[in-house]
C-alpha cells in the first residue's frame, strides 16, 4: 500500500467535547478527491460513540 494516499484523521469529540483529539490513520483516493478535506463520522474507541472526523496534515 502506497504511504502517498495516507491521510491524518482527527476526532473534534462529542458535543460536550470529550474524546476530542483521537487519532485515525487512513487511505485517501486523491484522483478522485484531489481538492477536498475529508469529514466522516467514525467510532471513537476513547468515548464509545460515532464522532466526527476531519483531516489535518
Amino acid at each position: 500500500m502506497s504511504q502517498d494516499n495516507l491521510i491524518k484523521l482527527v476526532s473534534l469529540g462529542d458535543e460536550k467535547g470529550e474524546g476530542k483529539g483521537h487519532v485515525i490513520w487512513a487511505h485517501k483516493n486523491t484522483k478522485k478527491l484531489r481538492g477536498i478535506k475529508l469529514e466522516i463520522k467514525k467510532f471513537n474507541p476513547i468515548i464509545k460513540k460515532h464522532t466526527l472526523y476531519r483531516e489535518k496534515k
